[in-house]
């Protein structure tokens, strides 16, 4: 029997190091109580140092906690014991190695956690492998995410996969090789796969709501693809369904740590919907310091050239709005509510219609100077500008990418070009919806 106090001093630093001392000495004989009090959703000691001792008793404080996840009979204990299960260290790879076998999907999804949090996945990247095909869901997704967190040294094994089989495991296989590589990684076969089952889905595609965490759009009347690209300096045009052009705009938009460019490589530019051309993607961003005076600029430029010209930024996690409107070669409105500094310096031109009437519904002067307002008057302003934008483009008649439906008019073809950055520094990899 372990002393209940020796377990409790695990929670005292004073304490930590001669209690876990005394308790890798018990061995075996201190497991089960060790395993009970991390299952106890209740317990006051947190699990990470328990797991420590756990570790280092070695075999039994593995078969104590793979028995913990099998009998625990909560979610939460579950998650607990699976916490502490997956942190035991290198020293227990074979192990884990072993338990990819195990009955239990659990089991199987914490070993490869695991192997994962050893440091090891990469070495162990053979024995992963056949857990893409797994029948449990849950299982193999938790193996193609751990291969693709261990780089491009498994790229040759999962070819060999997408060559030879086994068939199970070719469809994450093929998810894992995009990740890593995008279509480089791809062997020429798959690729072309890729872009006949575009083609054939091209037929029946129909618009679908055009969301990201970070919305950046042009709008541009009319249906001139080819002409607006021009302008923009777009190059590389690739057909691609809806479902993909959305996905390839949402990763973009987040940016990955190898990613300096934070997704200007490339845009959807969408067929004709509703009598406007949408351009998608952070590189039509009219906010940031990085893209605002290149997007003025090409606003301007398409404007003169088509009549009209717009962009927007609505951040839909609550981050803000900005707008710009040009006409006939002039910019008529800038205008951001974002948070950040900068927004006032941003604002030119004299406000929208739609912004007048909305102050006016808010008991605000429909013309304004920031300087001269009162703060409770600012702050109103500010947050209803903040999630303006969308409500701004439907005022000026725009095809807006967040009311896009099936049933939206479409016609012709969207694609995915190359901007200036993606010809200089190439595209992100990464595995889409099709």
């Amino acid at each position: 029997m372990v002393n209940a106090d020796l377990i409790r001093d695990l929670g005292r630093p004073d304490r930590r190091e001669t209690a876990a001392d005394a308790l890798v000495t018990l061995g075996a004989g201190g497991v089960e109580e060790l395993v009970r009090e991390v299952m106890d959703t209740g317990s006051l000691v947190d699990w990470r140092p328990i797991t420590a001792v756990l570790g280092r008793i070695g075999d039994a404080g593995f078969d104590g906690l793979l028995q913990g996840l099998v009998s625990a009979s909560t979610e939460e204990s579950r998650e607990r014991v699976g916490f502490a299960f997956s942190q035991l260290g290198v020293a227990v790879l074979d192990r884990y190695t072993a338990a990819l076998a195990h009955p239990v999907p659990l089991i199987r999804r914490q070993a490869v956690r695991g192997i994962e949090h050893c440091g090891e996945a990469g070495r162990s990247a053979a024995v992963l492998r056949p857990l893409l095909g797994d029948p449990d869901q849950e299982v193999a997704q938790q193996a193609q995410d751990t291969l693709i967190g261990t780089g491009e040294l498994v790229i040759p094994l999962l070819r060999h996969v997408r060559e030879r089989g086994p068939g199970r495991q070719r469809a994450r296989a093929l998810t894992v090789l995009a990740e890593l590589g995008g279509e480089p990684a791809l062997s020429p076969a798959d690729a072309a796969a890729i872009e006949r089952l575009i083609r054939i889905k091209l037929p029946d595609d129909r618009p679908e709501p055009l969301w990201a965490c970070w919305n950046h759009w042009m709008a541009v009347p009319g249906g001139d693809q080819a002409g607006i690209m021009r302008v923009l300096g777009l190059t590389g045009p690739r057909p691609v369904t809806f479902a993909l052009g959305n996905d390839i705009v949402d990763a973009d938009g987040h940016g990955c740590d190898t990613d300096e460019y934070t997704g200007y490589e490339r845009v959807f530019v969408t067929p004709e919907l509703d009598g406007w051309t949408l351009i998608l993607g952070a590189w039509c961003d009219p906010h940031g310091q990085e893209r605002r005076e290149d997007v003025l600029r090409l606003c301007t430029e398409l404007s003169a050239r088509y009549g009209r010209a717009q962009a927007y930024y609505y951040g839909g996690q609550g981050d803000g709005s900005t707008w710009l409107v040009a006409e006939h070669g002039t910019v008529i409105r800038r205008y951001g509510e974002t948070g950040e500094a900068e927004d006032e310096s941003l604002t030119l031109g004299e406000p929208l219609p739609y912004e007048r009437t909305r102050r006016t519904e808010l008991g605000l002067k429909p013309d304004w100077d920031a300087a001269q307002e009162s703060e409770d008057d600012e702050d109103e302003w500010r947050w209803t500008a903040h999630d303006l934008a969308p409500d701004i483009a439907r005022s000026l008649g725009a095809a807006s990418p967040l009311d896009v439906t099936a049933d939206t008019p479409s016609r012709g073809t969207g694609v995915i070009a190359l901007t200036p950055y993606g010809v200089a520094h190439g595209v992100p990899a990464g595995a889409y919806r099709i």
